[in-house]
């Protein structure tokens, strides 16, 4: 199918299908006119693909564990796996938001809020 089709089914627009194809996420092929065709599965995983960055995951990490997990016996305990991992980021990320954010209330109202927490400004 060649991109416009491809653009259409899976709402992602042309530059950003062009995108996937530049970073390996997506392969066309050329036709003799020079126009990109794609396989008809090229639609289900760019579907996956919206669905996983909008769970959290980097293109890399798709790209990362893509072929992994089409290649998986059982990819639902395969994607928990991966969910898994992505919750413990989260987690380790949100600590530290809570960490940085106590740390800027600390050093609300003081003479110079880029000392340390506590220093004579």
């Amino acid at each position: 199918m060649r991109i416009g089709e491809l653009a259409a089914q899976t709402g992602l627009s042309k530059d950003t299908i062009r995108f996937y194809e530049k970073i390996g996420l997506v392969a066309g092929r050329r036709l003799a006119n020079g126009y990109r065709d794609f396989p008809p599965e090229a639609v289900p995983w760019l579907q996956y693909v919206r669905t996983a960055q909008t769970l959290g995951f980097t293109l890399a990490e798709i790209a990362r564990h893509g072929e992994e997990l089409s290649q998986a016996p059982d990819a639902a305990e395969a994607l928990s796996a991966l969910f898994q991992e992505k919750i413990q980021v989260i987690d380790a990320r949100m600590a530290e938001l809570t960490t940085l954010r106590a740390d800027l209330t600390a050093r609300v109202g003081t003479g110079c809020p880029l000392q340390a927490a506590g220093r004579p400004g």
